[in-house]
């Protein structure tokens, strides 16, 4: 490879790491400290827990490998802040993730320390491998800015002062004037899977073929006064409008409306301003 081309795409993933970092810790700016902490149930993690978490996969899979000498911020964090990685090492059991200590001030100085070492890392020559797993950490950490945001909306839901999260963080979508209809989908033998030079995550291989019978499907998404309508109509009660086993579930745990939806009065509404 040419010098030109490796300085290219040094600074091509240099900016991807920056602008993937940034955006965890823009998703962080609305969150007083208090709110970085709890942990309603097993599966929601704090959002402590979260960035810290992105942060561990650079220092132990990258710096902690391919950079000579380097020495961990704290010798802890391997423990608090692994997931799943089995062959990492012991980690933190799920349900102990809302912890008070290392502050919230010690995570994101954390992130400092590990975000300037990759820095100098990523201003040198990689190895293909070194670059495989950056990319991966950086689509790792994206899945966890999803995971941030649905564990928080959980977690700000059984809060009964119902605080919000961002103002004006979604746009509220008006149904009138919409062309409303379904688009039909002709059954037959489809190709899935992903094909081709980029990334992806293991799960989407192999390229493989399905079958699927004819349907439609609605062309444009549902709002919550449709939703609303439809609860309205009884689809909650009505059995024919259930598989078996979501039947069992929505009795069982006597379900009336999605998550966050709360009934107050005799209004029912959409509870979480997210």
């Amino acid at each position: 490879m040419q010098a030109s081309q490796q300085t290219s795409q040094a600074s091509d993933l240099t900016a991807y790491f920056k602008r993937v970092r940034s955006e965890t810790e823009h998703l962080c700016e609305p969150l007083e400290v208090e709110d970085y902490i709890p942990q309603p149930i097993v599966d929601v993690s704090p959002p402590k827990w979260n960035i810290a978490h992105t942060t561990w996969f650079f220092e132990e899979m990258i710096l902690k490998k391919y950079v000579d000498g380097y020495r961990v911020f704290d010798p802890a964090y391997g423990f608090l802040f692994n997931s799943y990685y089995n062959s990492v090492g012991m980690r933190t059991a799920r349900d102990h993730r809302s912890l008070s200590r290392p502050t919230v001030k010690d995570v994101f100085a954390y992130r400092k320390h590990v975000d300037e070492k990759m820095a100098t890392l990523l201003s040198g020559e990689l190895s293909d491998e070194v670059r495989d797993l950056v990319i991966l950490g950086l689509n790792h950490e994206q899945q966890h800015q999803e995971l941030f945001l649905t564990d928080l909306k959980y977690t700000l839901s059984e809060n009964p002062l119902f605080p919000v999260y961002r103002e004006g963080y979604l746009p509220e979508e008006a149904a009138g004037g919409r062309a409303d209809g379904f688009t039909e989908i002709e059954g037959g033998v489809y190709k899935i899977g992903f094909e081709g030079t980029g990334f992806c995550f293991d799960n989407e291989l192999a390229p493989h073929k399905v079958y699927i019978d004819n349907f439609e499907i609605s062309n444009h998404l549902v709002t919550n006064a449709e939703f609303i309508e439809f609860m309205e109509a009884g689809c909650y009660k009505d059995f024919r409008l259930w598989h078996s086993e979501g039947w069992d579930w929505v009795n069982q745990n006597a379900v009336e409306s999605p998550l966050f939806w709360q009934r107050r009065g005799l209004v029912l509404f959409h509870a979480r301003r997210f």
